[in-house]
């Protein structure tokens, strides 16, 4: 059989994509059950430590999620007591997202995902982030394209 068949699930960047997100998916739900948390709530939770205040709109497009599955995202983060939600005082159309406090004591139990996918993919942070970067930059060039 030839190989580099584009025929071929195990030759498609795009399964080999596809299938490790599923194995991502599933690393991520036994690490962030313990914490009470989705992985779109945890990036969410992420996103805004990084910067906080952002409009609902800001913050889906960060995460690239549409609104119709960020609002209800969003609520179940502000019932759990770890987001809070508000109009911009400039513009009332426009709703703010900032963490509460719990959200940032939420911030020091997370510190330790990163290392725990590293270690789960054998691989060190470094070669973690290094493929993160490849993985951006073609995300980026394919969205360039639509």
């Amino acid at each position: 059989m030839e190989t580099n068949d584009p025929a071929r699930l195990d030759d498609m960047l795009c399964f080999a994509v596809y299938s490790t997100g599923l194995a991502f998916n599933r690393l991520y739900k036994r690490l962030l059950d313990q914490l009470g948390l989705t992985y779109p709530q945890y990036i969410a939770i992420l996103a805004l430590a990084q910067k906080d205040g952002q409009s609902v709109s800001e913050l889906g497009d960060q995460l690239f999620l549409e609104s119709n599955t960020l609002t209800p995202l969003i609520k179940r983060l502000e019932a759990a007591g770890l987001v809070s939600r508000r109009r911009d005082s400039a513009d009332e159309r426009v709703v703010r997202v900032d963490l509460t406090e719990r959200g940032r004591a939420l911030l020091a139990d997370l510190q330790c995902v990163p290392e725990e996918v590293a270690k789960a993919a054998g691989i060190t942070l470094d070669q973690l982030h290094a493929m993160q970067d490849g993985l951006a930059a073609l995300r980026t060039n394919l969205r360039a394209g639509e």
